[in-house]
Parts: structure tokens; C-alpha cells; sequence
């Protein structure tokens, strides 16, 4: 039924986001759209968080270009890059950006900032500490409700390579214990709140998420949690109808004392969230 429930959803949003993007084309090319804009395709951790909201009136305001978001899990966000319909793509799964540049579709990948996942699932704790491992594998032996987003997103790449590295493939357990939404982060933390299960987060959507109830943060603090975020502009040659320099700014601006700063100074309840380190270009 979730999954059912999911597949609709993952439809409507999908019309949504040709109508979104059919909008913006229009418009230019109707000569309403007076303000040059990009169009970024990025996440729903970057977007849902709050981050967005904080940066990008700043970057506006110095160089007079508009970011249009387009906020989706990392995987869509790739391939709507790869078609074209971005200008510049920023996620967090490195595998997919490294391939991105290799394949021909962006010009170069840059880290940008960072932060972490956490496992968060009820209280009282029972897999409370800093080895995400052994917390994955006692919620497999105990059969422990966990909610997976199940989305190709970057956290639900994140999900699997944890739980490869575990040694064990949740999806045979598919609809016992282990569940599957095909929703977004604050979606998922919704299931897991009013289930009561467990489940993977990155550390910006869990601060801003209101609806709690009884989960905490439960694994935190694993190196192998670390969540690298890397923006690259889509490739002319490619596509040469992307707005190069355009794109080219943004990005320089995000690499730069300015954007760095920006990053740095969003906080969430009082907690940063996202923990600037550009400079490495690869």
C-alpha cells in the first residue's frame, strides 16, 4: 500500500516538475522572464532544510541573477541535469557526481560543504552509540521497524551502502520490517514518527523537522556518516543551450569567502547545519 501510495505520488510529482520546468522555458522565451536566472537542480535536504532560503537572497542581491530550485532526491536531480533541464546540479552522492563528470554531462565537480547522517528511532534507545554498523545489524536481528525512503535519493544511496557494508540486503525483508516509502525525508521521518521506527537522516532535515513525537537521535558521530555535498555546472558542450556563464557564477560565488560565509551562518534552532570546505577542486 505505501509503495502504491508512493508510485502516485512519484507520478504527480513528476507532472509537477515537466509543468514547472515547461514554465520556466515559456517564460523566457515569452520575454516575461526580464531577471537572468539559473535553473539549479539540487535537493530536498538543501531545500527543505532552509538553506536555499538563507543563501541564495544573498547571492541575488550581489550579482542580481535568480536561482530557480528545482528539489528532488539526488538520483532524479542527476537525471534531469543529464537532459539539460538544469544548469548546475548540487547533490550528495559522490559515486553518481564523479560518474556525471566522467559521462561527459558536467565540466567539473567541486566539493562545497558538508554534514552528517544520523539514525534516529524511538525512545527508549536501543542502538544507541557512534557504530552505524552494529546499530544496523541489531535492528535486523531484533526485526526492528525501519523506514527507508526507498527513493534513489543521495540518503537512501547512503542507506544501502550502509547497510552493505553491514553484509545484509534489508529489501528481502521488504514489508515485514523493513518498509519502503518513495518520499522524501520529511515524508519519511512522518512514517517513522508515527510508527515508531527507525530510520536514516541527514542531520539538516532532522533539526528541522517538527513532528518528532518520540524519535531521538540514536547513531551519530560514525566517519562513515560523513555527508559530502558537491556542485558542478552542467556541461555546454553537452548541452549548449545552459546558461554557462550564468551557472559559472553561481558556482564561483558559492566557492567563494562570500558563499562559504553564507553557508556557515545558516543555523537551525541554533545549530549549524551545513559546514562550508571548498577549495577542492576535482
Amino acid at each position: 500500500m505505501v509503495r502504491c501510495a508512493s508510485a502516485a505520488r512519484a507520478a504527480v510529482a513528476a507532472a509537477i516538475l515537466a509543468a514547472a520546468l515547461f514554465g520556466i522555458v515559456v517564460a523566457a522565451d515569452s520575454g516575461f522572464a526580464k531577471q537572468p536566472f539559473i535553473v539549479l537542480a539540487s535537493t530536498t535536504s538543501t531545500e527543505n532544510s532552509g538553506l536555499f532560503a538563507h543563501i541564495l537572497p544573498r547571492f541575488e542581491k550581489q550579482t542580481g541573477i535568480s536561482v530557480r530550485v528545482v528539489a528532488v532526491g539526488t538520483g532524479q536531480a542527476v537525471r534531469i541535469a543529464q537532459r539539460g533541464d538544469a544548469d548546475v546540479l548540487l547533490v550528495h552522492h559522490r559515486p553518481s557526481e564523479e560518474r556525471f563528470v566522467a559521462e561527459g554531462f558536467g565540466t567539473r565537480r567541486y566539493d562545497v560543504m558538508y554534514n552528517d547522517f544520523v539514525i534516529v528511532g524511538p525512545k527508549p534507545a536501543q542502538s544507541r552509540g557512534d557504530n552505524v554498523v552494529d546499530a544496523l545489524l541489531r535492528i535486523a536481528g531484533d526485526r526492528r521497524l525501519f523506514i527507508s525512503r526507498g527513493d534513489d535519493s543521495g540518503t537512501h544511496k547512503k542507506e544501502m551502502a550502509l547497510w552493505a557494508a553491514a553484509g545484509f540486503d534489508p529489501r528481502i525483508a521488504s514489508g515485514t520490517w523493513y518498509r519502503e516509502t518513495g518520499s522524501g525525508m520529511g515524508a519519511t521521518l512522518n512514517v517513522a514518527a508515527a510508527l515508531g521506527a527507525s530510520t536514516l537522516s541527514d542531520r539538516a532535515t532532522w533539526l528541522s523537522f517538527a513532528n518528532k513525537r518520540n524519535l531521538e537521535i540514536q547513531v551519530s558521530g560514525d566517519p562513515i556518516l560523513h555527508n559530502q555535498y558537491g556542485v558542478i555546472p552542467v556541461n555546454p558542450a553537452r548541452h549548449p543551450h545552459v546558461r554557462e556563464g550564468l551557472a559559472g557564477d553561481f558556482v564561483g560565488w558559492l566557492l567563494s569567502g562570500a558563499g562559504q560565509a553564507a553557508i556557515a551562518s545558516f543555523r537551525i534552532h541554533g545549530q549549524q547545519a551545513f559546514f562550508p570546505n571548498a577549495g577542492f577542486a576535482q
